[in-house]
């Protein structure tokens, strides 16, 4: 997806965020260009406060003047605005692509409404293409890896599953200080039981499997801005 129709996307949703709202503000590089956009239409007079899903989304809201609270102070939120890695037809996501399912989860959960900003590419029939990052424990991680190993078997999918790493070859530690497995299946068949097995596993945190929480995913492609909405 270029730069450009990242922007566009961008640029789009914030004709969701009306002043004096209590915003969700996501994390990736189409986060980043809504954040920025965000930040002029606060110079420009709009009165917004947000919370940030990530430490890196905090530096760059505080960077371009955007105010910001947190959950304990401000429960409850009018909207969020994130990224995805998947989207199918009933705006069920995967998304941690970036690290920050976690804090993007219970962001969104806490909003009223979530808003998804994804070029068209990422909108796919059936989740799976994209791994599925799950959050997980440091502690007992071989023994949470073979249990997510077996749930996963168990609703017949088969395929690779890593610890996520640095540049550096080090086990990649999410804001929350814990481990994240990608999960690569092609395929996910039974996207709610699959979600739901894997976070009755001890060990597991969080699946990057976001459903039923966007209201409107607003996708960018060459032909311009598309609306999707869940289809029944």
């Amino acid at each position: 997806m270029s730069e450009d129709l990242k922007r566009q996307a961008a640029a789009a949703a914030l004709n969701y965020v009306k002043d004096n709202m209590k915003l969700g503000i996501g994390t990736g590089s189409t986060a980043v260009h809504f954040i920025r956009l965000l930040g002029e239409r606060v110079a420009n007079g709009l009165t917004v406060i947000g919370v940030p899903t990530s430490e890196e989304t905090a530096n760059l809201c505080r960077e371009v003047g955007v105010p910001l609270t947190t959950l304990d102070e401000t429960p409850e939120l009018d909207l969020t605005v994130d990224g995805a890695d998947e989207i199918d037809p009933q705006l069920r996501l995967i998304k941690g692509g970036g690290g920050a399912l976690l804090r993007e989860k219970i962001v969104a959960k806490a909003s009223r409404d979530m808003v998804v900003i994804a070029h068209k590419s990422k909108v796919v029939e059936t989740l799976g293409a994209f791994p599925l990052p799950i959050e997980v424990m440091p502690f007992g991680l071989a023994a949470t890896t073979l249990a997510v190993k077996n749930v996963c078997a168990r609703f017949g999918m088969q395929g690779e599953i890593s610890v996520r790493k640095t540049a550096d070859g080090e086990n990649y530690l999410t804001d929350g200080q814990h481990f994240i497995l990608d999960a690569t299946f092609g395929r996910i068949s039974d996207v709610d039981g699959l979600d739901m097995a894997l976070r009755a596993v001890p060990g597991v945190v969080e699946t990057g499997l976001f459903i039923g929480i966007a209201s409107t995913a607003v996708v960018a492609s060459d032909d311009g801005i598309e609306i999707y909405k869940p289809q029944a």
